[in-house]
């Protein structure tokens, strides 16, 4: 193409993409001449070619514009797209379609892996954002440096101790999110080529970790209501070779349990006869039933081997996204990784929830969630046994906001996505919680939003597809 064609063809595409919106301006010809280094009638001739295509338009005394696109006639909005099935299946795609498809076709998100946001109090943490940053105008990249900010740190440290864990604030190291945390305390214990322990099913935010970092997941059959066998991990250990186990012992994703106490102080007395350390994920330990918080991994160890990761995002807020790492003996080396990885974590957010947890009611926000999310599970369960075939079963979550699902016999989860995505529907199929491809009859389900009529139609119409499915 000669010089006007492609420029004209460059801003085309922008329009297109959506980087140049209708009715933005374009830079002048004279800007655009210097910024790409064409001559003023080459950049001339590709406005012109614009206009006449109808992409811009010329105003008088202005300059040129995107010109405004005619308005489609009035149509049913399209179904989105089925995925392509295969046997091996894209966990990181199926997550990111099911997240698109619940923003743009709004479909109804029991795919979700995220709680409703509404009832986190976004508005009065924003408050706080906005009132430090006013007195605050002259940040710097030194007050943002690992460990974190004090303020936050002494927050957090104040919160475990209401919990029953007493913690010494040194060990605190802020992330972005729990994400960051569990990445860097896995890269911490363990290097390229190394077998990590996890549950089956696990959550596959811990899949993807182990393979990002070329290590190799092995799965231990676990109990749906008492967490990972420790008896099969017994036999795991006896014969090869493990640089770390990751488990969720409180509310785990999918499965709902709570690990008893007894097995919680089993397991990290069994890691530490092997000096193993255990990437313990407590994201959901918040979002408790019961009458009183859980216990953690954390409270029984006495070897530094328990590395407890955590964040506000599933509690709090999901918009800031600021977790946290206790990571023992390998304080240090997670602090590195941390400066190493991302140098630091925005000082506004970690203000901003520092305040909230000091003057705001923190204990009556969650005494609500929890309250709404243990109605919720009973009301899904529920709905689930009565619209669903004979042959299903449902899990007995003690906390969070999932439920996992097991269909009958027969059944393809992916199918069961796909056909669902189709009517404007999302759900988790199991296929995303093992590395080895198992669940494939099984799905999960987010209960978090509040009970409505299109969440019970939507529940119902499963049904209706699982049924054709068998």
């Amino acid at each position: 193409m000669n010089l006007y064609e492609t420029l004209a063809a460059d801003i085309e595409g922008q329009v297109a993409r959506g980087v140049l919106l209708e009715g933005e301006k374009l830079p002048s010809v004279r800007q655009t001449s210097q910024r790409r280094s064409l001559s003023i009638s080459t950049v001339l001739r590709a406005y012109s070619l614009l206009e006449s295509r109808g992409v811009i338009e010329s105003r008088p005394q202005s300059g040129f514009f995107v010109r405004p696109r005619p308005k489609a006639s009035a149509r049913p909005a399209e179904a989105p797209k089925a995925l392509v099935l295969s046997s091996e299946v894209d966990v990181s795609r199926l997550v990111l379609s099911t997240l698109r498809t619940i923003r743009t076709q709004n479909a109804v998100p029991l795919g979700s892996p995220y709680p409703d946001p509404a009832p986190f109090p976004w508005t009065r943490i924003s408050q706080y954002a906005n009132a430090i940053a006013r007195r605050n105008q002259h940040w710097s990249v030194m007050d943002d440096l690992p460990p974190g900010n004090p303020q936050l740190i002494r927050q957090i440290a104040r919160r475990h101790l209401e919990n029953g864990l007493a913690i010494d604030p040194s060990e605190i190291i802020v992330t972005v999110g729990a994400t960051e945390a569990i990445n860097l305390c896995l890269q911490a214990v363990a290097k390229p080529g190394d077998t990590i322990v996890v549950e089956s099913p696990t959550f596959y935010a811990m899949l993807h970790a182990i393979e990002r970092m070329g290590m190799r997941a092995l799965e231990a059959p676990t109990d749906p209501n008492e967490g990972i066998n420790i008896e099969a991990l017994r036999s795991i250990l006896s014969q090869q070779r493990v640089a770390a186990c990751m488990v969720m012992p409180n509310f785990q994703n999918p499965l709902g349990f709570l690990m008893p106490d007894a097995r919680k102080r089993e397991l990290v007395e069994l890691l530490s006869q092997h000096d193993i350390p255990v990437i313990e994920n407590g994201v959901y330990d918040e979002l408790y039933y019961g009458d009183s918080h859980p216990v953690s991994l954390k409270a029984y160890d006495t070897k530094g081997l328990v590395l407890y990761c955590s964040s506000f995002s599933k509690s709090l807020t999901a918009n800031y996204r600021i977790g946290w790492a206790l990571p023992g003996r390998y304080t240090a080396q997670v602090e590195k990784l941390k400066f190493l990885n991302t140098l630091t974590t925005p000082s506004l957010p970690q203000l901003a929830i520092a305040d909230y947890l000091q003057h705001d009611g923190y204990d009556r926000h969650l005494r609500q969630v929890r309250k709404g999310y243990a109605q919720r599970a009973r009301m899904m369960a529920a709905a689930v046994l009565r619209f669903f075939p004979e042959g299903t079963s449902v899990s007995d979550p003690q906390g969070g906001y999932v439920l996992w699902v097991e269909l009958p016999a027969g059944v393809d989860a992916m199918q069961l996505y796909a056909k669902a995505l189709e009517r404007k529907i999302t759900v988790g199929p199991g296929h995303m919680f093992s590395a080895r491809g198992s669940y494939t009859n099984y799905i999960r389900l987010n209960y978090s939003y509040p009970w409505s009529k299109e969440i019970e139609d939507a529940l119902r119409t499963l049904g209706r597809v699982i049924g054709e499915l068998l």
